[in-house]
């Protein structure tokens, strides 16, 4: 509707709580206010806290926020190739420590 109220003195005596009017605030409240199917007498009560209207041409568009471009940064600088013989050969090197350790304590 692009009308703006201030409902801060109604908030103590709203008979809904204050809550539902500050979950409305800094928007566009005219689908919760229909929703709840309020009173002619309700209704009569906006003059008093209208305080304008909303010129729709100053609000901003929504733009969808695109982050910077960064360069590729490589945090593992260990080559694949590295890491591929460490995961070959740390279980191997174990398995062989195991047998050995088998072995000794077998023929002592």
């Amino acid at each position: 509707m692009d009308q703006v109220y201030d409902v801060t003195k109604f908030l103590d005596d709203h008979p809904g709580g204050d809550e539902v009017l500050l979950s409305a605030t800094g928007k566009d409240a005219t689908d919760d206010f229909e929703d709840v199917g309020h009173s002619s007498s309700a209704r009569a009560m906006m003059d008093e806290f209208f305080v304008g209207e909303i010129d729709t041409a100053t609000i901003p568009s929504k733009t969808t926020y695109t982050p910077p471009k960064q360069p590729h940064y490589n945090q593992d600088k260990t080559s694949e190739f590295i890491i591929k013989l460490l995961q070959f050969l740390v279980p191997l090197a174990i398995l062989g420590v195991a047998v050995g350790i088998r072995f000794y304590t077998k023929s002592a």
